[in-house]
């Protein structure tokens, strides 16, 4: 039952820390425009998702210490089932449909290479951050005392 409370608050935290950071991405992004150019923008969204998504597993796993990339991987789960639209680049029920189109007509196949490509590198972000969320093992005596 502990266990299930902290899975909960990790799931809890993680949302939160996503929601959060993405609303700040936008304000970010208009700041940086200027100074980027027009032809990076989509590059430095990408980025800011990346580092949202990787904060938002960091957090997610250090909040469920017993099993961060269990916990990790449910919030992935839950991160599935929504279209983020403006917010984040992660719209897998999209990524589907994109999917069953390509099969019934392959000028899409490129798009959804693309996109899955994508989505590849936001949820190996959210990974990371979880795998760096587990403590630091001790390092090996060499010598005994």
């Amino acid at each position: 039952m502990a266990y299930a409370a902290a899975l909960a608050r990790s799931l809890i935290l993680g949302w939160a820390a996503l929601m959060t950071l993405a609303f700040l991405e936008r304000p970010l992004l208009r700041w940086i425009a200027p100074v980027a150019g027009a032809e990076w923008i989509a590059t430095f969204h990408l980025l800011l998702d990346c580092a949202a998504m990787a904060a938002a597993g960091w957090l997610t796993g250090r909040s469920s210490r017993p099993r961060p990339l269990l916990a990790t991987g449910i919030f992935a789960l839950t991160l599935c089932c929504w279209n983020f639209g403006e917010l984040l680049t992660l719209n897998v029920p999209w990524l589907l449909r994109l999917a069953r189109n390509s099969l019934q007509n392959p000028r899409y196949f490129d798009s959804l290479i693309a996109n899955a490509e994508m989505h590849l590198i936001l949820f190996g972000c959210l990974i990371g951050g979880a795998a760096m969320s587990r403590p630091a093992e001790k390092p090996p005596r060499i010598v005994s005392s």
